[in-house]
């Protein structure tokens, strides 16, 4: 059962505060990216409405490795209406529309950004940063697109949380290419 704060949010009332969501394609073995950050084995379905999905958010959060994945292949990563901040020591510059840098990732400097006024927050890709983020208790929800494949190594999808942490599943929608979309809630 919702509660009433739960239903403000989902029908786009009133806030008290943004919540933090990290929504990833991730394989039966728990890799968001194959070693060299290759993510090729995503099958994309047709079903899913991203301009929808991109209209819940108005930032979106990333390091430094999912950045330059997205520019070694060529991408231009651009999500209308989002701003995306990257976080990284190195990067001096980013080259997307609506992008910047943040030079050191703290996870209080999350929490900061979810208590200003807005739509919700995004982590995309980036588990380092959505380990960080679990381990400190901030991440919100949890939408994972299981993939119907196996890679044997890559980059895990959480790692290094020392704590349990419990979740309550919210939604599972299978889809016709195989893919299998489960989203949780934090418990808090």
């Amino acid at each position: 059962m919702m509660t009433s704060e739960r239903a403000s949010r989902d029908s786009g009332k009133a806030k008290v505060g943004r919540r933090l969501r990290y929504q990833v394609a991730v394989t039966l073995d728990g890799f968001i990216a194959g070693p060299n950050g290759e993510y090729d084995w995503i099958v994309p379905d047709p079903a899913v409405d991203f301009g929808a999905l991109y209209k819940q958010f108005d930032t979106a959060i990333m390091g430094r490795k999912t950045y330059e994945v997205g520019i070694a292949q060529g991408e231009n990563i651009t999500m209308p209406g989002i701003e995306i901040i990257v976080f990284s020591r190195t990067l001096k510059d980013v080259h997307w529309k609506n992008s910047r840098i943040i030079s050191k990732f703290d996870p209080r400097q999350v929490e900061s950004i979810k208590n200003e006024p807005g739509k919700d927050i995004m982590i995309f890709g980036s588990g380092t940063i959505a380990s960080q983020l679990a381990q400190a208790n901030l991440i919100d929800e949890y939408q994972f697109v299981v993939g119907p494949v196996m890679l044997g190594d890559g980059r895990t999808l959480i790692s290094g949380v020392s704590k349990t942490q419990r979740l309550d599943l919210v939604e599972a929608k299978p889809f016709k290419n195989g893919n299998v979309m489960l989203r949780f809630a934090a418990r808090k």
